[in-house]
């Protein structure tokens, strides 16, 4: 059962990670962040990060691994958003 239970997590570890990658692609081409809520961006990264302790706790490396990934991604869309604000560009 420990097989499949991995094999599911891994599943909806590359899915969910996976999801970042138009969103992370699209603002790196466009530079717009103007579509982006902060609030949501920062609510999502505290949200990964205590996925990643959870992981490190559990010693799951799926978890820390998939979550760390999507926590990657998320600091660029940050940085891209906090930056826009910083000059003016976004709402």
């Amino acid at each position: 059962m420990d097989g499949w239970a991995t094999l599911i997590g891994t599943a909806a570890a590359v899915c969910t990670t996976a999801s970042y990658v138009p969103q992370v692609r699209k603002t790196w081409q466009t530079g717009e962040t103007r579509d982006l809520s902060l609030r949501m961006l920062i609510t999502l990264a505290v949200g990964l990060t205590l996925w990643c302790l959870y992981g490190i706790a559990r010693s799951d490396p799926v978890i820390v691994v998939a979550n760390g990934a999507s926590l990657a991604m998320l600091a660029a869309l940050l940085y891209w958003k906090l930056r826009d604000q910083r000059h003016g560009t976004t709402d």
